[in-house]
């Protein structure tokens, strides 16, 4: 028998984990309702579920990950175990440290899929870290961040594809860098 040079922590006999809690890993520059919807259908599936928000020093986003974190919390609100947390480093750094076996990640297309994959492969790899990949609601297929900010970015209307909170924030950032290109 040949064994794969990945092992999992785990071993075959070990069972369920008795733990439910699970993580949602990203950077959310800004929050869009796709997230909002993988959060709240994780939500449904474990005790509770850990928005987690990466610190990437070598990224400048648009919003600081302080407003990231806020912004988060306010629109995650009505989920009562939902919880916003930050993380830099390794994701299986933090699962380890916050006793969490499960990462659930949102797929819209196949491009999605063969990235996540990876992800996903090194992090069992590296720990047994599971990852359960949902896919994501048709209706939210198309979005992303960065699309988000493009389209905001020359004044087309994003509201129907994130919260308001994220609308008036993106108004707020990008409205004077939209009357001085105008200009």
């Amino acid at each position: 028998m040949v064994r794969s040079p990945i092992v999992s922590t785990l071993e075959p006999n070990d069972g369920p984990s008795t733990a439910s809690r699970a993580v949602c890993p990203g950077s959310f520059d800004p929050v869009t309702n796709g997230h909002l919807d993988i959060f709240g259908r994780a939500s449904r599936l474990y005790d509770e579920v850990v928005v987690a928000v990466l610190v990437n020093q070598s990224k400048h986003g648009l919003f600081s990950h302080e407003e990231r974190l806020d912004m988060l919390n306010q629109v995650t609100a009505h989920l009562p175990n939902v919880r916003i947390a930050s993380f830099e480093g390794l994701l299986v750094d933090f699962c380890r440290t916050e006793n969490i076996s499960v990462v659930v990640k949102g797929l819209r297309a196949v491009t999605d899929f063969d990235y996540e994959l990876k992800m996903a492969q090194m992090n069992f790899g590296l720990s047994g870290l599971e990852t359960l990949f949902m896919p994501t609601n048709p209706l939210y297929s198309f979005l992303s961040s960065s699309l988000i900010k493009d389209v905001a970015k020359w004044g087309g209307d994003v509201s129907p594809h994130v919260p308001e909170l994220v609308v008036a924030r993106l108004s707020a950032r990008l409205g004077d860098a939209r009357r001085h290109t105008a200009s």
